[in-house]
């Protein structure tokens, strides 16, 4: 087994107010390699950001989401592909279709904060 969890985090942010971003810095901090996923950044937190899933380097253990279910739908199949063993759909990410489709796919989505799920809180990091 490998030292470290690692972690793709879909929509991550380079806007230190939005989740997406605090989830970098919450699993960085616990312990975690953190993938971010935004095609639009280069880096997240100093971080090497990819484009997409496709694109992250090793095995994933999580794979978090942080956007809007329609935009996560059409990455799914890019998702199953990486066998992650979990796939977190954050407050806002999720409605019935997205997690259905996930399910079909063979995923098991879990609805939830990823961030409280490993013990921290999003108010643990700052917004600027």
């Amino acid at each position: 087994s490998r030292m470290s969890k690692t972690i793709a985090i879909i929509g991550a942010s380079t806007d230190r107010r939005k989740y997406g971003n605090k989830a970098v810095r919450a699993f960085r901090d616990g312990g975690w390699t953190v993938y971010p996923v935004n095609a639009n950044a280069p880096e997240v937190e100093g971080l090497k950001a990819y484009a997409s899933i496709t694109e992250v380097p090793g095995p994933i253990d999580r794979v978090s989401m942080y956007v809007p279910p329609a935009v996560g739908a059409t990455m799914l199949e890019a998702i199953a592909a990486r066998r992650p063993d979990e796939l977190y759909f954050n407050p806002g990410s999720e409605d019935a279709a997205v997690l259905a489709k996930a399910i079909a796919l063979g995923l098991h989505p879990i609805n939830a904060c990823s961030i409280v799920n490993i013990g921290r809180r999003p108010d643990m990091y700052p917004d600027e």
